[in-house]
């Protein structure tokens, strides 16, 4: 019996199935999507694709993403520049970001220490955190690393790193579950969270 082969499609099903979160069903169905749009809205949606992955980059500032040399938040003159807080991911960043409570900036480290995964402190971006600090005159650091062992550690790792500078580090009080993510917590634990942090 012939098996259905279309070669081009399987390739844009294994695409997104490479996804997080997208499994073979999900992938299939945006295969489908993808297919049915009008040559323009493939075209845009291609172009949207290599725009954003040719265009955006780290912040030379905090590490976040932006197209620009700063992101929006290093770039505001109504940030308050001296309470940094310290995130794993771009996407945690804006978790809190929609808070609306946090007047600070922050500092994306693009992971966690996670020696079983081979992640150590040098391949995250805590010589860049370190080089704020000895350029600018910081009051707080705010560490909102996800309350996680990898997240923990990372967290007591940077503390150490800054306390013999004299900088206050505080860590995110516990209205988080432990094991969760930041991303997806909802606004109002994330913002009780960031009101009953802690000194570490």
């Amino acid at each position: 019996m012939a098996q259905y082969h279309v070669a081009p499609l399987e390739h844009l099903v294994d695409q997104f199935e490479k996804m997080p979160g997208i499994g073979h069903k999900t992938a299939q169905r945006l295969a489908y999507y993808v297919l049915n749009l009008s040559k323009t809205e493939a075209d845009e949606l291609a172009k949207a694709v290599t725009d954003a992955h040719s265009k955006i980059h780290y912040c030379s500032r905090c590490c976040n993403l932006t197209d620009q040399e700063l992101c929006p938040v290093c770039r505001s003159a109504v940030r308050d520049q001296s309470v940094i807080c310290v995130v794993e991911t771009p996407r945690d960043a804006t978790a809190v970001e929609n808070t609306h409570e946090f007047r600070g900036v922050y500092h994306v480290l693009h992971g966690a220490i996670s020696p079983l995964n081979d992640v150590g402190p040098d391949n995250l971006t805590i010589k860049q955190l370190l080089a704020r600090l000895s350029n600018t005159e910081i009051s707080e650091v705010i560490m909102a690393t996800n309350p996680t062992v990898e997240g923990d550690a990372t967290a007591l790792y940077i503390s150490k790193l800054l306390k013999p500078m004299g900088v206050k580090v505080t860590r995110l009080a516990y209205g988080i579950p432990v094991g969760g993510d930041l991303e997806y917590a909802d606004e109002y634990t994330l913002a009780k969270a960031l009101e009953g942090r802690n000194e570490i």
